[in-house]
């Protein structure tokens, strides 16, 4: 079954040009432009100011908000950083037992190992948008521009996600058919869940469920919570893409077009 339809998207009749306030500084924040150029998440990168690993001509970047125009003269762990490249993003179906990070310290296979072999070679430096646990498959997507991968992740920007669950026990349609109203679960409210039974054999069955949140490990809970017990964990769909019949372990680029009509429609964040 597919996602719930959104409705068309309409532009907004632009108003008069806001000007900019007198005490602000010309540029962006140097953490939106690392971001944008690839280096990391907005958040990562302004760890790594913290840290002391972020220098403007050979001086360490104190604050975040810090505003320049451009990255002339900055340095990440005292190499240049180069313009903002084009915003590419790729599809790649995660198999179960890889770590979405890129390294582990207890040695388990992350999906860097897989992505040195499934992605062109010139693709660069990618980031995960999202999460997949360890023992989810499915569909993962990844980014050059850090200022996307935040946009997407972030819960406000209500972009649907599908996953099938298989699950062990007993549910009926109707307990699923509640969750459209959100549940709370341990004192963390959960949003609208838009939940339908596919097939079931025995107490085996397989659910479609569509969340717009993306919350730590939301559909293992919100079913557990119905006293099931999950055994296998997809995700099918992320937005307007979909997992379709890509094979396990391999990734592929999504078209620039459909790229350009999908940040079309993204709220800006």
């Amino acid at each position: 079954m597919a996602p719930p339809r959104k409705k068309p998207y309409k532009p907004r009749t632009p108003g008069p040009k806001a000007e900019r306030a007198p005490d602000r500084p010309e540029g962006d924040r140097i953490a939106k432009l690392l971001a944008r150029a690839g280096v990391a998440s907005r958040r990562e990168v302004e760890r790594m100011i913290a840290d002391g690993r972020v220098a403007l001509r050979g001086k360490p970047v104190e604050t975040p908000a810090t505003f320049l125009e451009s990255l002339r003269g900055v340095t990440v762990d005292g190499k240049p950083v180069g313009k903002a490249e084009e915003t590419r993003l790729f599809a790649f179906h995660k198999p179960a037992g890889l770590l979405t990070a890129e390294r582990d310290p207890k040695g388990r296979p992350t999906i860097y190992n897989a992505l040195a072999n499934a992605l062109p070679k010139d693709a660069g430096r990618v980031m995960p948008i999202g999460r997949l646990d360890f023992n989810t498959e499915g569909l993962l997507l990844l980014t050059n521009d850090g200022g996307l991968k935040r946009r997407m992740e972030l819960p406000s920007s209500g972009i649907p996600r599908t996953y099938r669950a298989r699950a062990f026990g007993d549910i009926t349609q109707e307990q699923l058919e509640s969750l459209i109203e959100g549940i709370e679960i341990d004192g963390v409210r959960y949003g609208r869940i838009d939940a339908n039974m596919e097939r079931r054999t025995g107490r085996n069955q397989w659910i479609e469920m569509t969340i717009t949140e993306g919350k730590n490990r939301e559909v293992r809970k919100v079913l557990e919570h119905f006293g099931l017990e999950v055994n296998r964990l997809m995700r099918t769909a992320y937005g307007p893409f979909e997992l379709a019949d890509l094979p396990r372990g391999q990734a592929v680029e999504i078209r620039k077009g459909d790229l350009g009509r999908f940040l079309s429609t993204l709220k800006k964040a």
